[in-house]
């Protein structure tokens, strides 16, 4: 009895020791700049979210199917003209340790916005031909919108990564609330409205209303120095960073285009309820993951951007951010992945049994997902663009290959799992070239001292 008391007494220790040790773990790691940003940013990417996905439910009752079914072509076409309007040059705005070389990259990326918003006017004349390309003679009555939807998200794109290079968090989190909160309310009134289209020019009010709010609230002090333009800076930037409109947008595009293509080519073939249950699959896995993938990209890139341009290492924080990282999420989805069928079962009713046994084929591909996509501004960073682009090619032949083999065996379900395992290698050999360019610099660091 006393053996056993000494024992139980040694685990009360034990427990108090791990738990005052997790304490001050915890506090050490909040008092970190770094992570109190990211939490500023995934709690604003979470609220935003919730607000979406609250709304739903009463919007499907408002709209039908063919409504959205628009909605999800005209900024599925947008979504392209959008990475296109920059040219990828405001990813470059948070790298200059300069600060006029910094405007002069914002100027850049105005003037290719500006350039193709005009060329997207002028094609206005041409709705239905290009309507018909899509055989959706209802998108000519809005193509007009185009231009302004590209406008808005692009200068959003542009602002964004100018409130990152400043450590503006508040106002990024401040936007993506305002824009999910109006884009709610828009698209729910609209629909009362006595003419259609309600949920079309909600995607353009929100992000426009959003957009001016945020302007209004930076202040001139924080805008007023992007209205000074310097010619030579802006020559000087062009070239210097033109690896961003050479390899960064291709690289988008083809990442863009090949993240569609199970819809592309797989709705012919297999019809749209398949296709609609992967559509799902799809928002369950990455909406969660995107929204904290995107947050510590933001902080991390501003904050590695700082490190590197003073000279100093960076080799510790990407080795503790794998270990956490794969010390969470590994654990969490091996457990995940044995309830994910009765989960979305239980979830979205038993039809939707199906989901859950998508989402198990692409845990390896998420994993991967995750550590990647939270550090992919590494290339950016030191220039090697090139190779990223070439990675961007080979995750598309390894997707077309895994696709391919689901066609030619009329097998929906290994054109999925084909497609998840041939995305999840090629995001981890990429991952593991991400960490090479950190030990790269770090040679390169240890060699000029």
């Amino acid at each position: 009895m006393q053996i056993k008391l000494k024992k139980f007494a040694y685990l009360q220790i034990f427990l108090y020791l791990c738990t005052r040790k997790m304490e001050k773990f915890i506090s050490k790691i909040w008092q970190s700049p770094s992570v109190r940003n990211v939490g500023k940013l995934l709690s604003a990417n979470v609220l935003a979210q919730v607000i979406g996905f609250i709304i739903y439910p009463i919007l499907t009752r408002l709209y039908s199917p063919e409504d959205f079914g628009l909605l999800n072509l005209f900024c599925s076409i947008g979504g392209a003209l959008i990475l296109l309007a920059t040219l990828e040059w405001y990813n470059a705005i948070v790298l200059p340790a300069r600060e006029p070389e910094a405007r002069a990259v914002v100027h850049l990326s105005l003037i290719a916005t500006f350039a193709l918003t005009i060329l997207l006017a002028l094609s206005i004349p041409f709705a239905k031909p290009i309507a018909g390309l899509f055989n959706s003679p209802q998108l000519a009555s809005y193509y007009w919108l185009m231009p302004l939807y590209v406008l808005l998200m692009a200068l959003w794109n542009i602002l964004n990564y100018w409130y990152i290079r400043h450590k503006e968090y508040g106002r990024i989190s401040g936007y993506q609330i305002s824009q999910s909160t109006l884009s709610a309310a828009f698209k729910t009134s609209f629909a009362w409205l006595p003419f259609s289209g309600g949920l079309m020019y909600a995607a353009i009010l929100s992000p426009l209303c959003s957009l001016m709010l945020s302007i209004k609230l930076a202040g001139s002090k924080l805008l007023k120095p992007l209205l000074s333009v310097d010619k030579e800076e802006c020559r000087q930037a062009a070239v210097k960073y033109a690896n961003f409109p050479k390899y960064s947008t291709p690289r988008t595009l083809i990442n863009y285009i090949v993240g569609q293509l199970p819809v592309f080519i797989l709705t012919p073939l297999f019809g749209t309820r398949l296709v609609g249950f992967w559509g799902m699959a799809l928002m369950l896995a990455f909406v969660p993951m995107s929204t904290i993938s995107r947050a510590l990209y933001q902080v991390f890139y501003q904050k590695t951007t700082e490190w590197v341009n003073t000279g100093m290492s960076i080799r510790l924080f990407y080795r503790k951010f794998s270990l956490y990282t794969v010390a969470v999420v590994i654990p969490f989805f091996i457990l995940l992945g044995i309830f994910l069928p009765q989960i979305t079962a239980w979830l979205l009713g038993a039809e939707w049994r199906t989901v859950g046994e998508y989402i198990r084929w692409m845990l390896p591909w998420l994993t991967f997902n995750i550590l990647g996509s939270s550090i992919s501004y590494l290339p950016d960073l030191f220039f090697k663009q090139k190779i990223g682009l070439l990675f961007e090619i080979l995750l598309a032949v390894s997707r077309i290959i895994g696709v391919g083999i689901g066609i030619a065996m009329n097998s929906f379900e290994i054109a999925i799992a084909g497609y998840a395992i041939g995305s999840a290698i090629v995001n981890c050999i990429q991952y593991l070239w991400f960490l090479s360019l950190v030990r790269k610099y770090e040679m390169t660091l240890q060699e000029s001292r």
